[in-house]
């Protein structure tokens, strides 16, 4: 079943679609075992209610005590049937970002602000940091409609560094990102797993 696709807030069928969605096969094993599970938990709870007002109760004791079970299974009984919405018609989806700029223009994106906090520069290395923020400045997206800012609680004078070096980095990054087509836009990732200090293309960005 295909994903309903808009534009200018109307449904359209000549667009690209953004996701497709399919039913799981274990729809009909998850209904079943709900309904047995749901007869379990009805049969304990007409136990419960048996114990407390149609049967004679010894003492205070197990009265409270019969009341409490009776109360943590109402409770128990209530977070499980809150889950089953889940679990009554499970779907797979498949996304396809790459169709949404056929359907909206730049303009119409909305905009993004990003909050990057740091404070200890040994708790938080500013590699870390700065991988973060050049990840973010090189998502697909368009680029005057996000804005990243970086708090630092600890005014380290090495997250400022680095920041610095990030900067200057960031002037062949990012044009590399969108020339090359570069999923994974973490530059310690990417070149950790993709790539030797000796490899042209890491060459080409220092």
């Amino acid at each position: 079943m295909e994903g309903r696709r808009l534009r200018g807030g109307f449904t359209t069928t000549d667009s690209p679609p953004l996701h497709t969605s399919e039913p799981l096969r274990r729809t009909a094993f998850n209904r079943l075992f709900a309904a047995v599970y749901f007869s379990a938990i009805l049969a304990l709870l007409y136990r419960h209610v048996q114990n407390l007002f149609l049967l004679s109760t010894t003492s205070l004791l197990s009265f409270s005590t019969t009341l409490s079970l009776f109360i943590s299974d109402l409770v128990l009984a209530f977070m499980w049937a809150s889950l089953q919405a889940l679990r009554m018609s499970p779907i797979r989806r498949k996304e396809f970002p790459q169709d949404l700029k056929q359907i909206i223009k730049d303009e119409d994106f909305v905009g993004l602000d990003v909050f990057i906090c740091t404070a200890d520069p040994y708790k938080e290395p500013p590699m870390n940091v700065v991988n973060t923020a050049l990840s973010l400045m090189a998502y697909d997206y368009p680029t005057d409609k996000i804005s990243i800012y970086v708090s630092d609680d600890g005014g380290s004078d090495l997250t400022l560094f680095a920041f610095m070096e990030a900067a200057e980095f960031a002037r062949h990054w990012l044009p590399f990102c969108r020339e090359h087509n570069v999923m994974e836009r973490s530059p310690q990732v990417y070149f950790e797993s993709n790539y030797h200090s000796s490899s042209p293309h890491f060459e080409k960005i220092k």
